[in-house]
Formats: structure tokens, sequence, C-alpha cells
């Protein structure tokens, strides 16, 4: 009985170590072998695609990414993924269509058509309007296998540096 007892305690110190080698960071991996097409990103350079998202095409006006959700992600019991995530990976992909080093997400009219589970692979796709201005309008569709579960209009602005840079006027403004 006491051999039992010491086995247990054995398979508990096990489990538990196990399970901290988990609570450590994360490394950042990738969910395609090599995201070759991040590197013809002129935005967003610093993006962790484990969050965001995955670069599958990018073309002129037009981006492809996936995002595996994760345990990080979820916000119960049954897996559901939250929102924020669902909404950040398509904001990527707006940002991506465009491609420009400093746009900037002004605006977006989303609807979350069906919830996301852990271990779902999302499909985003971007497409951009009105290439030759400094406002844009980007079109992103969202899919897990062949179901829509998100489709959003993002508004866009190309500006010539930084927001942290650029001088906008009544940034202060009193709304009282």
């Amino acid at each position: 009985m006491a051999e039992n007892k010491e086995n247990n305690q054995e398979e508990i110190a096990l489990e538990e170590d196990f399970e901290n080698e988990f609570d450590e960071e994360v490394e950042e991996v990738s969910l395609h072998a090599i995201d070759e097409k991040k590197e013809n990103l002129k935005t967003h350079s610093k993006i962790r695609s484990n969050l965001c998202g995955t670069i599958i095409k990018l073309d002129s006006g037009y981006a492809k990414t996936t995002l595996q959700t994760t345990k990080e992600m979820i916000v119960d019991d049954l897996g559901l993924i939250h929102s924020g995530y669902i909404f950040g990976a398509a904001d990527f992909a707006a940002v991506a269509a465009v491609n420009e080093a400093n746009v900037v997400i002004i605006g977006a009219r989303t609807k979350f058509l069906a919830p996301a589970k852990l271990e779902d692979l999302i499909t985003f796709e971007a497409k951009a309007k009105f290439e030759d201005s400094r406002k844009r309008e980007i079109r992103v569709i969202a899919h897990i296998n062949d179901i829509k579960i998100f489709e959003g209009i993002f508004h866009a602005v190309v500006l010539e540096q930084h927001i942290f840079k650029t001088n906008i006027k009544n940034a202060h403004r009193n709304f009282d």
C-alpha cells in the first residue's frame, strides 16, 4: 500500500513537470514551414504569426492568410475562441492586402457569422480597392473549411510616415 502511494506521488510529480513545461513562454511557430510571403510584406514586420495569422499568398491588393487557433485563444471549457483573435487576424489580412509601409486601419464594419473553436484552421482572404488613393477599402472574408465565419469591410489610410510621427489635426479635440 505504501508502494502504491509512492508510485502515485511519482506519477503526480511527472504530470506536474510535464504541465510546467507548457507554462513557459511559447516560441512562435509558423503554421507553414516557411512564411516566405512575409519577406515581401512592407508593413507589420513584427506581428506575431501565432496570434494574427500566416501569409499564404500576397499579391497587389490581395492577401490570403491562415490562423491556427490555440489554447491561448480560448475563453471557456468548450474551446470557444475569443472573437478578438479573429478580428485581429482579419485586420492583419487587410493591411497585408494594402501592403504599404505606413498603412493604418481607421475603421471597420464586421460580422461574426459562426464561432471558432480550439484547433480550427481559419482562412482569411482580403481584397483592397482604390490602390491609387491614400484611403483604401478592404473586404475580408474568413472561412473554416467551407463555412463562412466572418466578413468585414476595413477602411485604411496610407500615411507618408509612421502614425506616431504624423501630426494629425484635431487629434486632441475636446468632446464636451
